[in-house]
C-alpha cells in the first residue's frame, strides 16, 4: 500500500525511481563501511587500548539509533533533501532550515575532501610518491573528486551498481583482516585479554571509550546519505526501514570483528595511530605480505571511493531538494535532459571540495619548515569537522521525528520507538560535547564552512524568487513533470 505523502512525492518527482531494496541495502552497507575502519582504527586503538572495539560498538549503536529516526522519517517524506526537509517540516522555520543545509553540505564537502585526501595517501605508498610533493598529492585528489563526480553525472543507476561492486571489494578487504585475526587467535599471537584492556591515559574506561567513540564516529556515518535519495527508490516506505537498519546492523557486526581481530594480530602499541595495513605486515595470512600490502592498499583505495561516491551523492540531492524549496537559489535545481541528474548542484558540490583541497595545499606549503606533528593533517582536520556537523544534525532530526509524531501519519508508516529515540540525542549530544571539549579549534572551522552558507543567503534573498506563505508540505509539487517509469524490483 502507498500512502498519500509517497504518492505525492511519486506524482511529481523530477528523478528517476530505480533503486531496489536490495541496492539501497548495498549502498547503506557501502556507505557506512567506508574508508574510516581502514584508516581511524589505529586512533582509536591509541585512544581506548585493547578494548577499542568497545568504542565501535558504541557507536554504531548510537548511529543506529538515529537511523530509526531517518527510517520513520522516510516513510512519511520519500523525497530528496534528508535532514534539511525533515528539520523544515518539524519547525516551519526558514532561517533554522537553511541553517541545518548548510551544516549538512558543509558535513559532506569536509567528509569528500577528507576521502580525497585518504585516497592520496595510499596511491601515493602504491606509486612512490615522496611525502613532500603537496602540490602533485594536491592534483591526484582534484583528479578523484572529478572522476567521482562525473560518475554521477552520468545517472544515480550508474552511481548506485557502482557502489554495489566497490561494496564487495572492500567487505572482501575486512574479511581479510578477520581471517588474519582468526589465525592470529589460534596462533596465539596475542593474549586474548587484550579485549578487556583499557590505556591507562584515557581515565576510567567510559572516558576512554567515548574518546574512541569520538575519534570512530566518522567511520560510522554515512547512512543517513541514503535519506537523499528516497526520491529516486521503488516503494521507500517498504524497502527504507529494511534496508537502512539491515545495512546499519550489518556494518555494526563487521566493525566489531574487524577491531577484535586487529586487536589480536598487532601489538596495541604498533597499531595505535597508523591503519590496517598494520594487519597486514603481521604476515600472517597464506599469502605473503609484500603482494597483499598492494592488494590491500588498492582495496582500501575502492573503499575510500565507495564512501566518497555515496557522498557526492548525497550534497548533490541537498541543493537540489532545498533550490525546490527555495531556501537556495533555484539554479541547483536543474535536471540534465537525458541523464536526469542535478548536474549544477554536483558541478558546484566538486568546486567547493576542490577550493578546500587547494586552500589546504597552500596552508601545508606555508608550513614546510614546521615539525611535522605541528603541520595540518587535512584527513584528520576534515573528518573531525565532518562528526562535529553531523553529530549536531543527528540529534535534531530525532527531535524532529519526535516533534512530528501525529503529522502526515498513514497506514504504512515506520514507527520507531520513543525512548531509544531519547537515548539516541543524549548519546550524539554527549559525543558532541566531548568532541568539542578535545578538540576546540575545530569551531574555527566549522565557523569557515558555515560562511559559504552567508554567500548562498545573499544570493536567494538578492536573486531568488520568493515564495507567499510557508515551504509547501511536498517538495515535488513546484514541478509539473512527469515522472521516469519506475524500473522493476529484483
Amino acid at each position: 500500500m502507498v500512502s498519500t505523502t509517497e504518492a505525492g512525492a511519486v506524482k511529481h518527482s523530477e528523478l528517476k525511481r530505480s533503486i531496489t531494496t536490495k541496492q539501497l541495502y548495498f549502498y547503506v552497507v557501502g556507505d557506512v563501511l567506508g574508508s574510516g575502519i581502514y584508516v581511524l582504527v589505529g586512533l582509536v586503538a591509541a585512544a581506548v587500548g585493547g578494548a577499542f572495539w568497545m568504542a565501535f560498538l558504541a557507536g554504531v549503536a548510537i548511529a543506529t539509533i538515529t537511523g530509526l529516526a531517518y527510517a520513520e522519517l522516510v516513510t512519511k517524506y520519500p523525497q530528496a533533501a534528508g535532514a534539511s526537509l525533515y528539520i523544515n517540516k518539524a519547525f516551519r522555520s526558514p532561517i533554522l532550515t537553511f541553517f541545518i543545509t548548510i551544516c549538512m553540505l558543509s558535513a559532506n564537502i569536509a567528509a569528500v575532501g577528507s576521502l580525497a585526501s585518504g585516497f592520496v595517501r595510499y596511491f601515493s605508498d602504491l606509486i612512490g610518491l615522496p611525502d613532500d610533493a603537496i602540490w602533485g598529492a594536491t592534483i591526484i585528489a582534484l583528479a578523484f573528486v572529478a572522476i567521482i563526480t562525473a560518475i554521477n553525472l552520468i545517472g544515480i543507476t550508474e552511481s548506485v551498481v557502482a557502489n554495489v561492486v566497490m561494496t564487495f571489494v572492500e567487505i572482501t578487504g575486512l574479511v581479510i583482516v578477520v581471517i588474519i585475526g582468526v589465525i592470529a587467535l589460534v596462533e596465539g599471537v596475542n593474549d586474548p585479554s587484550v579485549l578487556l584492556q583499557f590505556n591507562a591515559e584515557g581515565g576510567s574506561p567510559i572516558l576512554a571509550v567515548l574518546a574512541g567513540v569520538s575519534l570512530a564516529f566518522f567511520a560510522m556515518t554515512g547512512f543517513e546519505n541514503a535519506a537523499n535519495v528516497a526520491e529516486e527508490t521503488i516503494n521507500p516506505s517498504h524497502a527504507f526501514p529494511r534496508a537502512l537498519i539491515g545495512g546499519m546492523m550489518t556494518a555494526g557486526v563487521v566493525y566489531v570483528l574487524v577491531s577484535i581481530a586487529a586487536a589480536l594480530a598487532v601489538p596495541i602499541e604498533t597499531l595505535a595511530g597508523n591503519t590496517l595495513l598494520e594487519v597486514i605486515r603481521a604476515d600472517l595470512f597464506f599469502i605473503p605480505a609484500t603482494i597483499m600490502l598492494v592488494v590491500f592498499g588498492v582495496i582500501a583505495m575502492i573503499a575510500i571511493s565507495n564512501t566518497a561516491l555515496v557522498t557526492v551523492v548525497a550534497q548533490s540531492r541537498i541543493l537540489f531538494g532545498m533550490a525546490r524549496e527555495n531556501v537556495v537559489p533555484a539554479i541547483f535545481a536543474k535536471i540534465h535532459p537525458t541523464r536526469r541528474s542535478p548536474y549544477v548542484a554536483l558541478v558546484f558540490g566538486a568546486a567547493i571540495v576542490g577550493l578546500l583541497l587547494v586552500i589546504g595545499a597552500a596552508i601545508r606549503t606555508s608550513q614546510a619548515g614546521l615539525p611535522e606533528d605541528e603541520q595540518l593533517d587535512i584527513v584528520d582536520r576534515l573528518a573531525t569537522i565532518t562528526v562535529v556537523f553531523l553529530l549536531f544534525i543527528y540529534a535534531l532530526v530525532i527531535v524532529a521525528c519526535l516533534k512530528l509524531r501525529g503529522t502526515d501519519e498513514g497506514t504504512d508508516i515506520y514507527r520507531a520507538n520513543t525512548p531509544l529515540l531519547i537515548v539516541g540525542i543524549l548519546g550524539n549530544l554527549a559525543v558532541l560535547v566531548y568532541t568539542l571539549i578535545d578538540d576546540p579549534e575545530a569551531l574555527y572551522w566549522v565557523a569557515g564552512l558555515l560562511a559559504v552558507g552567508v554567500v548562498l543567503y545573499i544570493a536567494q534573498n538578492v536573486f531568488g524568487t520568493k515564495k507567499a506563505g510557508p515551504p509547501s508540505p511536498d517538495v515535488g509539487a513546484q514541478n509539473q513533470m512527469d515522472p521516469a517509469s519506475p524500473s522493476k524490483e529484483l
